[in-house]
């Protein structure tokens, strides 16, 4: 397996990226290949390159705040669209990038096209709960959906909660204002009434139930998706600092030695670099997008995450279960 790692993408890029793409070579029996400015990624290096890991020339940067489509058009050569490219020529079976995540979406979906039968991409995101954690989607790929489009996700993410999270038979909720099947707008009420005849949907869910725990995957377009990834963050960020500027500095901290240890799981499961990063589903390729900000450790956990969907074919599951849904629809 070859994973192409966006070396130039994200604030914190090169030496984050670099870094935890040798970190991920260490603990796969695969290649990574380093797209960018080979000059700049070997003096990200603490030492000669691992044996797993290539560097791939690529002169070009997407910034995070180009307009995707100027960006796609005019930097031929960036690190972004070369990334992709590898996987279209076949010479890498998935993408990494913490860049621009429009730039990434685009990319991706016009190297490789949508399935068949799949009308919207999705970015799924793994999100931590009380008991395990659950699979959220659409986080930001695709904002104006119909409601048929949500169902599409539903199989999407059931795929991808089976393939890569180990989840048996997954069901689905249907993010919405209450839990009885009349309450939500127009839409939400549309596609819960397309949903309510599968055996995997498990009715509507409210956003604050979502963080109890129970959950294999939530569905809901990627406007209400990303506005409750990011309050998310915001509350998560907001916790901990809160947190941490309540412990008094001086001999009176060690009082707060087993709070500290306390929160310690916490913190981890708050962490958004333990997820390391979303895939984005619908596509005739694999892609991980992570977050602007990743450091290092996002990154590794990113890189695995894009193996396992490779190593559980994410993309075939996904293209099965669009097939058979069309099949039933047309019985």
């Amino acid at each position: 397996m070859r994973i192409a790692v966006d070396a130039m993408g994200g604030d914190h890029a090169p030496q984050q990226i670099v870094e935890g793409a040798v970190w991920a070579a260490q603990l796969v029996p695969h290649t990574l290949v380093l797209v960018g400015d080979p000059t700049r990624i070997q003096a990200c290096l603490r030492g000669p390159l691992p044996s797993n890991v290539h560097v791939h020339p690529a002169s070009q940067v997407v910034e995070m705040h180009e307009k995707p489509t100027d960006a796609l058009r005019k930097k031929k050569d960036s690190s972004l669209l070369v990334a992709v490219r590898l996987v279209t020529e076949g010479e890498a079976d998935a993408v990494v990038s913490a860049g621009n995540t429009g730039a990434a979406t685009a990319a991706a979906l016009l190297a490789w096209r949508q399935i068949d039968g799949v009308h919207r991409p999705a970015i799924a995101t793994v999100m931590p709960a009380r008991r395990g954690d659950f699979l959220l989607l659409d986080a930001g790929a695709s904002p104006d959906v119909d409601p048929e489009h949500l169902v599409e996700f539903a199989l999407m993410g059931r795929a991808y909660a089976s393939q890569v999270m180990g989840r048996t038979n997954p069901k689905v909720h249907l993010v919405n204002i209450g839990e009885e099947p009349g309450k939500g707008n127009a839409f939400a009420k549309r596609a819960h009434e397309l949903m309510v005849g599968h055996d995997w949907f498990a009715g509507n869910i409210e956003g604050k139930e979502m963080f109890q725990g129970g959950c294999d995957v939530v569905v809901c377009d990627a406007f209400v998706g990303n506005i409750a990834l990011k309050t998310a963050e915001g509350v998560a960020e907001f916790i901990v600092e809160e947190i941490r500027s309540a412990v008094p500095t001086g001999p009176a901290k060690l009082l707060f030695l087993p709070l500290k240890a306390a929160l310690g799981p916490l913190k981890k499961k708050m962490d958004y670099a333990e997820y390391g990063g979303s895939p984005l589903l619908g596509l005739n390729g694999v892609c991980v997008i992570s977050h602007g900000r990743s450091n290092a450790k996002a990154i590794k956990n990113a890189v695995l995450s894009a193996v396992k969907a490779v190593e559980g074919d994410v993309v075939e599951t996904i293209r099965r279960s669009v097939l058979a849904e069309r099949e039933g629809l047309a019985q």
